[in-house]
């Protein structure tokens, strides 16, 4: 159940896989709202993508528990008497409940000891609870009926893997302030662009299949 047929190499198959070969946002464009929102600038793309890493992992880790336990076919079993019910119709609604009350409880965290980057990230920061990336984390790893040390894995990856791309996003737009771009390009027509492109190049790993 924690492990189940993964061995290392698999493990590390997964996190590559979830990393760069289908990333989160580059592969699947999930999460693509607070990216373009908050990637103008490092620092808050920086603060974001932490706060989003965050989420992911320990939400997905609870969420796997929850279809686990609650809402996965026979989670019931465990209970001394066998239900006649099965919750899978509530899944969809604890994972966001889930995830909602992570994103809260980091919103008091970020408002009590990091108040400047509480105020750049602004009404963005509550936006992370209908961040489909991070749903999209859950349920994939719920599909994929991963054991918990794999979901777990998987999780860190998919996280890691919204990161690195909204810092590599923001690094490229802090330079473009400087470039000399096209009027009609300006603003979100060039990060359009840039996204699309970088997408391609992360696109090149798309042949490869190292989950076992």
């Amino acid at each position: 159940m924690w492990l189940g047929d993964f061995d290392f190499i698999s493990l590390l198959g997964i996190f590559i896989q979830s990393l760069f070969i289908q990333n989160i946002l580059l592969f699947y464009f999930l999460g693509m709202c607070s990216y373009l929102a908050c990637s103008s600038k490092l620092k808050t793309a920086n603060g974001l993508g932490i706060a989003v890493f965050v989420v992911i992992t320990c939400s997905g880790t609870i969420n796997w528990f929850v279809q686990k336990f609650i809402t996965g076919k026979d989670a019931l079993s465990w209970l001394p008497i066998r239900p006649i019910v099965q919750l899978d119709y509530l899944q969809l609604i604890l994972f966001i409940a889930i995830i909602a009350a992570f994103v809260q409880i980091l919103e008091v965290i970020l408002e009590h000891i990091f108040p400047p980057l509480y105020r750049a990230l602004g009404v963005y920061l509550p936006l992370i609870t209908v961040n489909c990336a991070i749903l999209g984390a859950s349920l994939f790893s719920s599909v994929r009926d991963y054991p918990l040390i794999p979901c777990i894995v998987f999780c860190l990856g998919t996280g890691l893997g919204w990161y690195l791309a909204i810092i590599l996003i923001a690094s490229i737009r802090e330079k473009l302030t400087y470039s000399n771009i096209p009027k009609g390009l300006d603003g979100m027509g060039i990060t359009f662009i840039t996204t699309g492109l970088i997408a391609l190049a992360f696109m090149a790993f798309a042949g490869i299949n190292l989950i076992k």
